[in-house]
């Protein structure tokens, strides 16, 4: 483990994108840490939990349901990425698993609750992260479009042969 505070990696993360130091350490008060050892489950798909999660540490899978046992790779999840905004957010089951992949990773958690906690003591944060978390979602949205439009492409030209 590096020898980064919570407040620094926070700040390094796409969460911490419109906060200043100060406003991270505000933040990572309300926040829990979670060690995962190689090949563990952070979070499994259908699952009711509606924590958010900042991988600051190693790498996670992020995986659907394959045929029987077998997990389908959707994204690998880099240091500083968040995972579980629609769950945060909406409240709702999961749609995905979350699992610790090539190594030990450590993920920062945040529980819908606790960070509504701050909406009387610290409105400014609150506003800046749901904005970050508005963008992440974007993003993500922009990238699967950009991937489904590949594959069209690829089907059309080939005829569907592969």
């Amino acid at each position: 483990m590096n020898d980064l505070t919570d407040a620094e990696r926070l700040r390094a993360s796409v969460l911490g994108d419109e906060l200043d130091t100060e406003e991270c350490q505000v933040l990572a008060t309300k926040m829990k840490t979670r060690q995962l050892a190689d090949g563990e489950r952070l979070i499994a798909v259908d699952s009711h939990d509606h924590t958010l999660f900042v991988l600051v540490e190693g790498r996670i899978a992020v995986t659907g349901n394959g045929k029987g046992a077998e997990e389908n790779v959707l994204y690998m999840m880099k240091q500083g990425e968040c995972a579980g905004t629609r769950a945060f957010v909406d409240r709702t089951p999961r749609k995905a698993t979350l699992r610790a992949i090539g190594g030990d990773a450590t993920v920062y958690t945040l529980e819908p609750d606790d960070f509504e906690s701050l909406l009387d003591t610290h409105p400014r944060i609150v506003y800046r992260v749901m904005r970050s978390l508005f963008r992440i979602t974007h993003t993500n949205l922009m990238r699967m479009n950009l991937e489904s439009q590949q594959l069209v492409n690829y089907i059309s030209k080939t005829q569907g042969r592969y």
